[in-house]
């Protein structure tokens, strides 16, 4: 079988086509990252981090290159790409120190002489499974920790993704079979999941939920993000200019194909009238400088029908909602209103440009709606008031909230994870990886007698 991956700007480009190697392909390449891993670990913290550096500094000397391969590959605006770049790059930077972390602590005994101490240890090969909408910072900021406490990895890119996947294991210029890309589709992701020591996934709830079934059966550690249907809460203190740019971003931004994307926005009390007002106006002014096409054709087929669906159970389309007569997977950035509380656009995330509007009563009566969801990654709120802002703080259920911010960023030294079902297991990026990566033993040293 053949993986090909095309532009989604110019869907008659083909950026590349290679074959899939199959499971036993993927299962070869788990055996000799295996075989190498003792080495890359024996090299010592000095030599990983040197070769972690290196790493970002070839990211960095070849930036505009990647940036522009991202634009062909997944579409990213130019500008998100070139951001996207310099984030793997600082990801690779970051965790180039992590060997020199402290792996453990040393404990006195309860009794008599000896030593008692912790240490974490790599569990061998690390199986990562990534998405195609951030082609270059997902699989650093899996891979990256990983190698850098020890382990080797194998990398599965999504279909989409593949060249980028490609162009950064030929960068990074490691030992050999330290970081391998096995290029595929479910066939390898399956096969890796099967063979892999730990495994880390991102993409589909469903995909992810047989992820994390086929990797616990096997005892192995998992973790899994699965996205989230985010919300955005606007109080009537906010300013509303500043919160509609920061929502219409959130929303559009990379045809909304970021899993802490904002899907639901809340407007309290008083609020709802100027920031549907606003709103409606930040999003109509959005351009392909910002939005860009969604990945494919399916994509487009899936948002534009929960839309008409959508219309035809009682809502409104605010703005947006077309699909231009162009070439590439574009749609128009789109926020309904009214849409029926148990309507898929409600309760599902669709990754793509389109938003819904609620409104809300007071605080109490928002955060209960930003709670009733399946699934939550990222909330924002948007207020002027410290207390209303500690309280959504306090008492929204998502993995990540940001005050005054789109819900769309990350800060990759930070944990980054969702509640429900949007995250199973540890939690990504930051000093959390670095545990996740590893395992915890307990050496106890005693004095061995003739002294």
């Amino acid at each position: 079988m053949s993986i090909t991956s095309y532009n989604p700007a110019d869907p008659a480009d083909l950026v590349v086509a290679v074959e899939a190697p199959g499971a036993e392909a993927v299962r070869a390449a788990v055996g000799r990252a295996r075989a190498a891993q003792g080495g890359w670990l024996a090299a010592g913290a000095g030599a990983r981090s040197a070769a972690l550096g290196r790493i970002a500094e070839a990211v960095e000397a070849h930036a505009e290159e990647l940036a522009a391969l991202i634009v062909r590959e997944v579409g990213k605006p130019l500008a998100e790409a070139r951001g996207e770049v310099a984030r793997t790059a600082a990801i690779w930077r970051y965790y180039a120190q992590a060997p020199y972390e402290p792996s453990g602590a040393v404990h006195e005994p309860a009794a008599g002489p000896g030593l008692l101490l912790t240490r974490r240890r790599p569990y061998g090969v690390a199986g990562l499974i990534a998405p195609w909408n951030f082609p270059l910072a997902i699989p650093s900021w899996k891979a990256a920790p990983a190698l850098a406490v020890g382990n080797t990895a194998v990398l599965k890119p999504a279909p989409e993704a593949t060249a980028c996947a490609l162009r950064l294991a030929e960068l990074a210029a490691l030992p050999e079979d330290v970081l391998t890309v096995v290029p595929g589709g479910a066939e390898e992701g399956s096969a890796l999941v099967d063979a892999a020591d730990v495994v880390s996934f991102t993409g589909s709830t469903g995909v992810g939920r047989a992820v994390v079934r086929a990797a616990t059966g096997r005892g192995v550690p998992v973790q899994a993000e699965l996205g989230g249907l985010n919300a955005a809460l606007v109080l009537p203190d906010a300013d509303v200019e500043l919160a509609a740019g920061h929502i219409a971003a959130a929303i559009a931004g990379y045809a909304g194909q970021k899993c802490t994307a904002t899907s639901r926005v809340i407007a309290v009390g008083s609020a709802y009238q100027p920031l549907r007002e606003a709103l409606v106006k930040a999003l109509a002014a959005v351009d392909d400088s910002v939005c860009g096409p969604v990945v494919n054709a399916a994509a487009r087929e899936r948002m534009v029908g929960a839309v008409s669906s959508a219309v035809e159970a009682g809502a409104s389309v605010l703005v947006g909602g077309q699909v231009p007569e162009r070439a590439g997977w574009y749609v128009e950035p789109t926020l309904l209103a009214e849409v029926p509380a148990q309507h898929p656009l409600a309760r599902e995330e669709f990754f793509g440009p389109v938003a819904v509007l609620h409104a809300a009563a007071d605080l109490d009566e928002a955060i209960a709606l930003a709670n009733d969801t399946p699934h939550s990654l990222a909330t924002s709120v948007h207020t002027r008031s410290l207390d209303a802002a500690l309280a959504a703080a306090d008492r929204l259920d998502a993995g990540m909230i940001r005050v005054n911010a789109p819900s769309s960023g990350v800060d990759f030294h930070l944990p980054f994870g969702g509640t429900k079902g949007a995250s199973h297991g540890e939690r990504e990026q930051g000093r959390a990886a670095l545990e996740f990566y590893t395992v915890s033993r307990t050496v106890s040293v005693l004095p061995g007698g003739g002294l």
